[in-house]
């Protein structure tokens, strides 16, 4: 895939504060691709950089194979959608979608042709043309500045936050649009987010950042499943991290014990350990959903014996969390019944399969 944005070394500090601390960066054209970290990690911040709101201190942002060193925001072949979508409150929807080609001097009948394709492609009806965004509801808004990001056909589409001022089940629905968008118009789009849902459900590769570094980039599947280490692990949806103790490892795989862990061979597939994982402390990560409930004589792989403490009915299922005899608090996710399978006190037994878990150092 050709890269539309690449960025090497980025830099960028305010007085002491760091903000990036030497990012590099490759985007392929047509890719989604969302940034995601605590507050004060610099994703915002390389968003700026990338729009030329801001120069960094150092390294190289190309887009199209464009240096952009010195190119103003305004130049650049980008769009952005804020949080605070900063639609004019003075001209109509259809004065707000054509201002970007309005500064472009582009013809007024091109402009019509293109502001009505945007309505169109945003799934809003034509007579919102006329209206002003205070006439429009906070969804249909939206709409709105993604077909104002949109109409000047940008290279690269950069959104920071523009779904979390709303509420749960509006958000649900716009995610499945800017997703529907995505597909139908094929432009890259660099999405920062604080919600983790939203960059699994929506973008092909999640950068997560700490810091003012890139801690990880890999497919929703590789963060989730294959983290780095524990802060990825941890901060991409819950999960169980249970200490173990490496006692031999090789190419194959390694063999381990644990004090709360039944393991049927205690050998773990290289498959499922991070490199540099050697003898001694490691963390064997186990996701919530992935634990069942096993039955009396029912076995599995691995054996977690273990006593149920809370229970949190979730709708579509069910979260329990339960702790082992050494003390380790695990979380339990299984579809919801009516008739609940574990009760609050009840001694239970979790099994896993080894192809669901996956072991890195304590360090990481």
């Amino acid at each position: 895939m050709t890269a539309i944005l690449d960025i090497q070394d980025v830099r960028k500090s305010y007085g002491a504060h760091q903000a990036l601390k030497g990012v590099s960066l490759s985007v392929s054209e047509g890719e989604f691709i969302a940034l995601v970290g605590p507050s004060g990690c610099g994703k915002t911040t390389l968003l700026k950089q990338i729009a030329g709101f801001e120069e960094p201190d150092q390294g190289r942002i190309a887009i199209a194979g464009a240096d952009m060193a010195g190119v103003p925001a305004a130049k650049r072949p980008t769009s952005m959608v804020f949080q605070r979508l900063a639609l004019f409150p003075h001209m109509t929807v259809a004065e707000n979608v054509g201002f970007p080609l309005k500064l472009r001097k582009t013809q007024p009948g091109e402009i019509r042709k293109r502001v009505g394709q945007m309505i169109e492609l945003m799934q809003l009806k034509t007579d919102y043309l006329t209206r002003f965004p205070r006439q429009l509801s906070g969804g249909e808004q939206q709409r709105v500045a993604l077909a104002r990001s949109m109409v000047s056909e940008p290279k690269l589409l950069l959104l920071d936050e523009p779904l979390s001022a709303l509420d749960v089940k509006l958000k649900k629905v716009l995610q499945a649009e800017l997703k529907r968008l995505h597909r139908s118009v094929g432009v890259t789009f660099v999405h920062v987010t604080h919600d983790l849902e939203e960059a699994m459900m929506l973008a092909d590769r999640i950068c997560v950042m700490r810091d003012g570094a890139i801690l990880q980039l890999g497919t929703p599947a590789d963060i989730y499943y294959r983290p780095a280490g524990s802060f990825v692990a941890g901060f991409i949806g819950e999960t169980n991290l249970m200490p173990i103790k490496v006692t031999a490892r090789d190419k194959s795989g390694l063999v381990y014990r644990s004090a709360d862990i039944a393991d049927i061979d205690g050998r773990i597939a290289s498959d499922f350990v991070a490199d540099g994982v050697g003898q001694g402390d490691a963390l064997l990560m186990l996701r919530p959903e992935l634990l069942r409930v096993l039955g009396p004589e029912e076995k599995a792989e691995g054996i977690i014996g273990a006593e149920v403490t809370e229970m949190f009915g979730k709708g579509g299922t069910v979260q329990y969390r339960a702790r082992t005899r050494g003390g380790q608090n695990l979380v339990v996710e299984i579809p919801g019944t009516s008739s609940l399978p574990m009760r609050i006190g009840d001694k239970v037994r979790l099994g896993f399969a080894k192809k669901d878990i996956y072991v890195f150092g304590p360090g990481a």
